[in-house]
């Protein structure tokens, strides 16, 4: 029962939020707003709109719209020099969980003497980052709600930088942001949050009461809202349910762990690109099915979540019915789940295997059940 919680100040649920995001930094004191985004942002006119809002209560505002999936590091180092240039006294993060980990570095960096390179790895950064607020636009990466953020090297490795100082001041929820989003991002974004929530609940290393609850409540917003918003990607009330959910896993994960789902999820962003909601979705089932003799209990609870309205006869009924549940929604995502049909190489898989079990201990540590290299290249097969 001993452990420690942390979670952002504030929380802004609200249709048309974005609106209202001048008022937000006036409230932190920022007056010159590096707004950090991807193109894709500008080219739907969300850029537009938030330097408008910002510009109407006061602030002047700079744009940084190169921000791509899995943000290389110079990218973030681009960002960083813009930002001293402007003089930014805040940073807002807009957009999926790329441009929100980058903004969080770059809020961090600008104040600072230390190098990117630095910070990778836990509790390294020195000193307070600008004023920082983020507003995501995909259900999923939970990353305006956590402390970490997830780059890519020059030799391309993931590399994490774990820092209190990386939480942002404010996390606004504007489920207009996402109305309309391609089916294809919503699903996988939605399978990210599901693999948070359900990842949170099972983990072995930092698994607490309050994370539990948050889990719980997150997969059963998740879980009874992905269909809908995959029907109709303009329900702002399953919309909203979705980005709550989505939120719920991100301080349910940030404080109890990932696994093996994402350990196995990210060589095949690393290596090849994959989208990182998408990569976890690749490996959900097969990785959920594989820990079932472990996380029976666990999951006949999670059952009563996901399927609310199911009467089961007994605990392993209950497990066994949450696995087929989940191996259902990623069966009726829409997306690809086969690697080779995404250009994977099947003699890669060895190496991704040995990425997994040498270069994540910790998330094979943190995973229900024990898994040696030969039991991550199985996973990889089964899905070939």
């Amino acid at each position: 029962m001993n452990h420690e919680f942390r979670s952002v100040p504030r929380i802004v649920c609200e249709a048309g939020a974005l609106q209202g995001i001048g008022q937000v930094f006036t409230t932190l004191a920022a007056r010159r707003v590096l707004l950090v985004c991807d193109p894709g942002i500008v080219k739907l006119g969300f850029a537009t709109k938030a330097c408008a809002a910002l510009e109407a209560a006061g602030c002047t505002v700079a744009v940084f719209d190169q921000v791509v999936a899995d943000p290389p590091a110079a990218v973030v180092e681009q960002a960083v020099s813009q930002g001293r240039a402007f003089e930014a006294d805040g940073v807002l993060g807009l957009g999926g969980g790329s441009s929100l980990d980058a903004a969080k570095l770059v809020a961090l960096l600008i104040n600072s003497e230390q190098r990117l390179e630095d910070l990778y790895g836990s509790d390294k950064a020195r000193g307070q980052r600008l004023p920082l607020v983020l507003m995501p636009t995909t259900a999923g990466t939970g990353s305006e709600v956590t402390w970490v953020s997830v780059i890519t090297d020059a030799q391309q490795r993931k590399q994490a930088v774990y820092s209190a100082q990386l939480m942002p001041d404010v996390a606004v929820l504007d489920p207009e942001l996402t109305l309309g989003l391609p089916a294809v991002v919503t699903a996988a974004t939605g399978l990210d949050a599901m693999v948070h929530a359900i990842e949170a609940y099972t983990s072995r290393t930092r698994k607490n009461p309050i994370s539990d609850g948050l889990a719980t409540t997150a997969l059963r917003l998740l879980g009874g809202n992905l269909r809908k918003v995959l029907a109709d990607g303009n329900d702002v009330a399953a919309r909203s349910a979705m980005l709550q959910g989505s939120l719920m896993a991100g301080m349910a994960f940030v404080n109890a762990s990932v696994a093996a789902i994402h350990g196995l999820a990210y060589p095949l962003g690393a290596r090849f690109h994959i989208p990182h909601g998408h990569a976890n979705a690749l490996v959900m089932a097969p990785m959920i099915r594989f820990n079932l003799p472990a996380a029976r209990q666990q999951y006949a609870e999670l059952a009563a979540h996901l399927l609310p309205q199911a009467v089961f006869e007994d605990q392993d009924c209950a497990a066994q019915a949450f696995v087929e549940a989940i191996e259902a929604l990623v069966g009726d995502s829409g997306l690809e789940t086969r690697l080779g049909r995404l250009g994977i190489d099947e003699d890669s898989i060895p190496a991704m295997a040995a990425d997994v079990v040498n270069g994540l201990k910790r998330l094979i540590d943190s995973n229900p059940r024990d898994m040696t290299e030969a039991d991550v290249e199985g996973i990889y097969r089964s899905i070939y």
